[in-house]
């Protein structure tokens, strides 16, 4: 391991250590009481005797926010490729697009129970909704970015517009898809999470909320220790897929 990769690792762990530290300590001092804000070693504790229900209600999430992020992932990038083939339909949906993402959707989560029951359904196509945008916006931009000389060079040595595409304006906007990609990583748990907080009978969120409502609030930080895990595994196999698709395409 090099220098620089063990600054890059170990700065960022002794960083969250001493914050740690901190927060144990400032909890000890002031006597904060647990159900306000439990110290990391009241967290700790907690997770004993609830690992079995917090691995049932963390499935549940996991699978939802996989689902979910896997169709928000395929409908944006299909959907990227059908706009930025076509000047008019891009010219009239993009704009409409960009509206939609200044919303703010979180709000829009009771429609979807409403519209959709109280179901799973209801929540994986909220958790969609919401992932879907970051992805497609985001791999229209590169797709439309290419660089116009290259594209021209490829059009005076008479390559087929699908050469082009696949060629040229693919790897361009990869880094763009990508980007977009580790977002919705982040928002299909959001939105999974949010509708549970609507609507579940099982899942993390409802958990958060059950928890919350027996003052449990070091069950509520383990809920959302869980939480993080699950994000931090969908953005890290986002970091696999694209050094092997990078890879690949270079090939």
């Amino acid at each position: 391991m090099t220098r620089d990769t063990m600054f890059a690792v170990g700065l960022p762990i002794a960083v969250a250590i001493v914050f740690l530290a901190v927060w144990q300590m400032t909890t000890q001092v002031a006597a904060i009481p647990q159900v306000l804000l439990p110290s990391p070693a009241d967290i700790a504790q907690g997770f004993d005797g609830i690992w079995s229900e917090l691995a049932r209600h963390a499935r549940a999430t996991g699978l939802e926010s996989l689902i979910a992020f896997a169709l928000a992932t395929a409908f944006g990038l299909v959907a990227a490729i059908l706009l930025s083939s076509s000047t008019l339909l891009f010219e009239a949906v993009y704009p409409n697009l960009v509206i939609f993402q200044v919303i703010p959707k979180i709000a829009l989560a009771p429609l979807f129970v409403f519209w959709l029951g109280i179901d799973a359904s209801s929540r994986l196509t909220y958790a969609v909704f919401i992932s879907f945008f970051p992805v497609a916006l985001s791999t229209m931009a590169g797709l439309t970015r290419t660089d116009p000389n290259i594209v021209r060079l490829c059009q005076a040595l008479t390559a087929k517009p699908w050469q082009i595409f696949f060629n040229v304006r693919i790897p361009y906007a990869l880094p763009y898809f990508f980007s977009g990609v580790k977002v919705a990583a982040t928002m299909s748990v959001i939105g999974i999470v949010v509708g549970e907080f609507i609507s579940a009978k099982e899942g993390l969120g409802y958990y958060i909320e059950l928890a919350g409502s027996r003052g449990e609030t070091a069950h509520i930080f383990d809920a959302l220790i869980i939480l993080c895990a699950i994000g931090l595994l969908l953005y890290g196999i986002t970091l696999q897929a694209e050094r092997m698709v990078r890879k690949w395409w270079r090939g």
